[in-house]
Formats: C-alpha cells, sequence, structure tokens
C-alpha cells in the first residue's frame, strides 16, 4: 500500500510540472517580463494540499523559465521564487484550518514572493529599468505589476481550482 502513495504522489508532482510548463509556454509570449500573462500560477495553491507540489511547482518553473529573456537569472532566482512560494504555502495549508483564509493567506507567498524577487532580475540583474527616473521606482513599478497579476491569477484560478481539488480530495 505504500508504494501506491509513493506512485500516486510521484504521479501527481509530474502532472503538476507538467502542467505548469504547458500553460507557460502557451503564454510564452506574455508569460516573462514586467507584466506576467501567466495562468500557470494558478497551481502554486496546489501546496494549500499536497506537499509533492512544492518540488513539482519549483522544477516546472524551472523548465518553464528556460523560454525567459532572462534565462540563466530566471530559471534559477525566478524559481526559487515559486519554491518559497510553494512551502511557504505549504505551511499555510498544514496550520490554517478555516477554508477561506486559508486560500487568501496560502495565495499570499505567491504574490509577494514574486513580487519581491522578479523585478530584483529584471531591474537589477538584467537592466530593465530603462524609461524610469531610477531603477527603484522602476522596482517598484514592476513588483506592483507583478503582485497585481500574479493575485489574479492565484485567486482568480487558483480558489476556484482549490475548491474543486479539495471536493474531489475529500
Amino acid at each position: 500500500m505504500k508504494n501506491n502513495n509513493i506512485t500516486k504522489r510521484l504521479c501527481r508532482a509530474g502532472i503538476i510540472a507538467a502542467l505548469y510548463v504547458a500553460l507557460t509556454y502557451v503564454f510564452a509570449p506574455f508569460a516573462f517580463g514586467p507584466l506576467q500573462i501567466r495562468p500557470a500560477e494558478a497551481l502554486c495553491i496546489l501546496a494549500l494540499l499536497y506537499p509533492e507540489a512544492i518540488p513539482a511547482l519549483w522544477v516546472g518553473c524551472m523548465l518553464s523559465n528556460i523560454a525567459s529573456p532572462f534565462f540563466l537569472y530566471d530559471v534559477f532566482i525566478g524559481s526559487l521564487a515559486t519554491l518559497l512560494a510553494a512551502f511557504v504555502a505549504y505551511l499555510v495549508g498544514r496550520f490554517i484550518k478555516n477554508i477561506p483564509l486559508k486560500i487568501i493567506l496560502g495565495g499570499l507567498p505567491t504574490v509577494l514572493f514574486n513580487a519581491a524577487i522578479i523585478p530584483l532580475i529584471i531591474v537589477f540583474l538584467c537592466g530593465g529599468g530603462e524609461g524610469f527616473p531610477s531603477a527603484w521606482i522602476a522596482y517598484l513599478t514592476y513588483a506592483g505589476s507583478i503582485a497585481l497579476t500574479e493575485a489574479v491569477w492565484v485567486y482568480a484560478l487558483g480558489a476556484p481550482l482549490f475548491l474543486a481539488v479539495r471536493k474531489l480530495k475529500l
């Protein structure tokens, strides 16, 4: 019976990673940069339910970021944002029992880690702050933009996904 459980978790992780990559590549022209159209971020909410979602999201994000114009930085540092967010979301899922609060607090790490880390890559590591009076204004602008788009994907798509998967799990 234990091997069956390991097989299920491994399969679930593979599916999550594959979905993350597929959804990111479908939106690749718009998935990278200061305005991220990346519906795959909705999958980050699954870390509230499954510990195997943590490495799955990390691997899926790394594979997705191979297509990033910020390649080397995004593959390693950008994916680290997803890894940290998924781990914190998993902890929220373990300790918060109230479902609406679990969704709200569980989605925040994805929004906040990406909003803090991705603009660092764009502005400070890749020099993407042209046209702004200062790098910090560019950073704050991109952080706000990414926070907004992340919140849309995590809450508008992720919350219904969480509720549906939770219902199936029960």
